[in-house]
């Protein structure tokens, strides 16, 4: 590319040059040949003033005032001619010569005959035409001087393409400096390197293109960051029911004497929601991490999972209980997502809370509110350290308080602590305007074993 522009730019100078050059030579060489044929008028001229007595009186004219004409560098030669045409004195060329015949009808010329410059001025007393005088140049002296011009207009053609060429050295660097710097990170975006920014060189059409790139760069980058972070936060969520599966078959294993069906009956229940939340992670990942949204009856999900987060709930000694408020309306979002954010919530509540846990769903101003609350002793981390998957959490906290605050958000949602101690988890989900269900009593959802 450096080299093509290059020789672009140097191809349009010196055609430009040429294109300037070759009538302005012409003009030149046509202004000295002019220049000159004056001269030699006004030395016939002088001549003529000088020699008009001695013709007149067909005196013998001094050879000197023919020979010491013109400048020292110039080699200039005069003749003298009477009416009739005869030369009287100095030296003529030796061939007929138009202009003394005009010179001698009165006429003052100046011409290129052949390899000469001729001026022809007559020589008059009073009116009347007595002789003539002409004044030669070899045109070879007079072309040394076009040639000189010419080499000096040469030299300035030469000197302006050179500076064309310096000129579109460092265009080209300029132009294509930002192009390789281009070329390098695509290639490093090629290789899985996304953290490539481009410099801006201060060309517009190519910065914008660096612009788009960097931003594609970006895009991809927090893609990526989103595909591990959301892999890691899957694969926290699917450890507790691994483990409780591991648990069981374990405790009939050491049960010989026990019927193993129940066992494996509840093992595959639990294979069966493995299946399903994985169904869902997949789902909530090829859309964005957001399923198409849509009404949520928020009190048929809670009596779907109630039974078993009471049963997990119950093996700690610990009750659930679940409120929903008459007249709450649907919920609009995903029901794979709100599955999964509540499954979060209370999993967090039976893993780090104690007594019993508390799902309350409310109207909110507008929005449905779900509250998880404990009995415990409280969280006593910031929210933004609580919610962050980056922080080291050994309490094991981050991980999924993470991936359900990232499902809420792409809901158009939030997930807030609300209270610190006893802790409040608090999901706000839009809500489906509906009319409101009147002299509907609040649900209780519980069970003879965990339910209060």
């Amino acid at each position: 590319m450096r080299t093509r522009i290059v020789a672009l730019a140097v191809l349009a100078s010196a055609l430009a040059t040429c294109l300037f050059a070759v009538p302005l030579g012409y003009a030149v060489y046509a202004h000295l040949l002019g220049q000159e044929r004056g001269h030699l008028v006004r030395e016939a001229s002088d001549v003529s003033i000088d020699v008009a007595e001695e013709v007149d009186w067909n005196i013998p004219i001094d050879p000197d005032a023919l020979t010491d004409i013109g400048h020292d560098d110039e080699e200039l030669t005069a003749a003298v001619f009477d009416e009739d045409g005869r030369l009287l004195a100095g030296t003529a060329p030796d061939r007929d010569v138009a202009v003394l015949w005009e010179a001698l009808d009165g006429e003052v010329r100046s011409r290129i005959d052949g390899d000469l410059l001729v001026a022809g001025v007559p020589v008059t007393h009073g009116q009347e035409v007595i002789g003539a005088v002409l004044v030669t140049e070899d045109r070879a002296d007079v072309l040394g001087g076009v040639v000189l011009t010419w080499a000096g207009m040469a030299g300035l053609a030469a000197a302006a393409v050179t500076v064309t060429w310096l000129v579109a050295r460092r265009q080209a660097r300029r132009l294509a400096r930002p192009l390789e710097d281009l070329e390098a990170s695509a290639r490093r975006l090629g290789e899985g390197d996304f953290t490539v920014r481009n410099r801006r060189g201060g060309v517009e059409e190519i910065d914008a293109v660096g612009a788009a790139l960097d931003a594609t760069a970006a895009r991809l980058d927090d893609l990526l960051a989103r595909e591990r972070a959301f892999s890691a936060d899957a694969s926290h969520q699917l450890r507790t029911p691994l483990a409780g599966m591991r648990l069981r078959l374990e405790a009939a294993l050491e049960r010989t004497d026990a019927d193993p069906r129940p066992a494996i009956a509840a093992s595959l229940v639990d294979a069966d929601r493995l299946e399903a939340i994985i169904d869902e992670l997949l789902a909530l990942a090829r859309a964005g991490q957001a399923a198409s949204s849509g009404p949520v009856d928020l009190d048929r999900l809670l009596g779907e999972l109630s039974p078993e987060w009471g049963a997990r709930l119950a093996l700690h000694g610990r009750d659930l209980e679940v409120r929903v408020e008459p007249g709450t309306p649907d919920a609009l979002a995903s029901t794979a997502a709100v599955r999964q954010v509540l499954g979060v919530l209370v999993d967090n509540a039976t893993t780090h809370g104690r007594g019993t846990v508390t799902v309350a769903v409310r109207e909110a101003s507008g929005a449905v509110a779900v509250d998880i609350s404990d009995e415990g002793p409280g969280v006593h981390d910031p929210e933004g350290v609580l919610f962050s998957r980056q922080v080291d959490r050994r309490d094991g906290h981050g991980i999924g308080l993470a991936l359900a605050r990232r499902l809420v958000e792409a809901e158009q949602g939030r997930l807030t602590l609300t209270r610190v101690a006893p802790p409040v988890f608090t999901l706000l989900l839009p809500a489906v305007p509906s009319e409101p269900r009147e002299g509907q009593e609040a649900d209780v959802i519980a069970s003879p074993h965990y339910g209060r």
